[in-house]
């Protein structure tokens, strides 16, 4: 067993970023995160806790298994320069000082990010995560601890559209993945640039701005896509506009925070759920303007 000890760049707090982390491939409790990891010859189980002086200790059967959960984390991708920035802002500025150790966790492998992604279209996030526990179990290896490898394409578009359907993922949505992965090993996404990654993704029928967000944050790792048109945002507009908004129109919201937007929409959507945007000074009869800003439902 190997035991690596780490210190996190920047604000790091493992308790505010894997409080909502568990699925069928990891749990956090106690304090502790419990992740089955792919390596390149089989799987193994890795897990993390983090210490009062905010050392991450991490412990693996493999260097592979270390690197991967280093990865998962986060903790080498300092969102400072977010914090700061954005400390004065009215709308994420309260939640970079009561959250700032927030950082996404990642999934395993980005096909996980794209089955979330379908999977939390149009949802109650409760939901979301029952359809994918339920794919995962079907489709991947069991590694140990209650926990499931995370899937690769191939293990994914192996099934018809009607056995994912029976699994919980709708019809439409079945078929859109499987089309997807049939073309597509989203795992080649990492070394591909953000722009056109961006663009690969987007041509694909079934997928939104949305979804991409849920790709580049949870399966990339990377902060300049954002939740985009998340029903959790438009929830927010609705308050903070004074009447019904559309989807689009909250791409409002994430605009001003230009590279950043990805990072931006987990505080937005953290804030907005904890108390922490300030709703009572927007101008309800505008979606411009100032007025900007953990979902419960998704739109794609």
């Amino acid at each position: 067993m190997i035991v690596a000890e780490l210190r996190p760049a920047g604000p790091y707090s493992l308790r505010l970023s894997a409080r909502h982390a568990s699925d069928a491939t990891r749990r956090f409790r106690d304090g502790v995160l419990t992740a089955a990891i792919r390596t390149p010859a089989s799987h193994e189980i890795a897990r993390a806790i983090q210490r009062p002086d905010g050392t991450i200790v991490i412990e693996a059967p493999s260097q592979h298994g270390i690197d991967r959960m280093r990865f998962m984390l986060g903790i080498d991708d300092d969102h400072t320069p977010f914090l700061e920035r954005f400390a004065d802002d009215p709308m994420v500025g309260p939640a970079t000082k009561s959250l700032r150790g927030l950082r996404p966790l990642r999934t395993d492998t980005v096909t996980q990010a794209l089955l979330r992604a379908f999977a939390g279209q149009l949802i109650l996030a409760k939901r979301a995560r029952e359809i994918e526990r339920n794919v995962i179990r079907a489709a991947t290896p069991f590694v140990g601890d209650g926990l499931h490898a995370a899937p690769v394409a191939a293990e994914l578009a192996r099934f018809a559209p009607a056995e994912l359907r029976r699994l919980g993922l709708g019809a439409r949505r079945g078929s859109a993945l499987v089309r997807i992965l049939s073309s597509l090993d989203p795992e080649r996404l990492h070394g591909i640039e953000s722009d056109a990654a961006a663009v690969r993704l987007d041509r694909e029928r079934g997928l939104g701005p949305w979804s991409v967000g849920v790709v580049f944050l949870e399966g990339l790792g990377r902060f300049d896509r954002g939740l985009a048109r998340d029903l959790g945002l438009v929830k927010l507009a609705g308050e903070l506009w004074g009447r019904h908004v559309e989807a689009e129109e909250t791409d409002v919201l994430l605009e001003p925070y230009g590279e950043f937007q990805g990072i931006a929409s987990v505080y937005l959507l953290a804030g907005y759920h904890a108390g922490l945007v300030p709703l009572g000074n927007a101008d309800r009869n505008s979606g411009r303007g100032q007025d900007r800003g953990v979902p419960h439902r998704r739109a794609p």
